[in-house]
């Protein structure tokens, strides 16, 4: 699957490789990760109502996602707020 990321005014390639890459589909998740500090690559919209959302592959994401599902992974409130409506604005915009 290809997907093309926005940045700086150009188009980029991002190869879905599981070695390079960590994908959800799920939004607190993802909103999650990236205030603990985790790269967000790119958004796929390609398909309708569902979005999927691409991380640089780094040392402990895969830890911190399953302390976000076991609900043990502790974030600032106000930085998960704006990081959720910062995604939904590149979303929906």
């Amino acid at each position: 699957m290809e997907n093309k990321s926005h940045s700086d005014g150009d188009l980029k390639y991002v190869p879905l490789d599981p070695d390079l890459v960590w994908t959800s589909y799920d939004m607190g998740c993802s909103a999650a990760l990236i205030c603990v500090g985790f790269e967000l690559l790119s958004l796929n919209k390609d398909q309708p109502h569902k979005s999927l959302f691409i991380f640089k592959r780094s040392n402990g994401i895969d830890d911190d996602a399953n302390l976000y599902w076991a609900d043990k992974l502790k974030v600032n409130a106000r930085s998960y707020f704006d990081t959720i409506k910062m995604l939904k604005n590149r979303l929906y915009s």
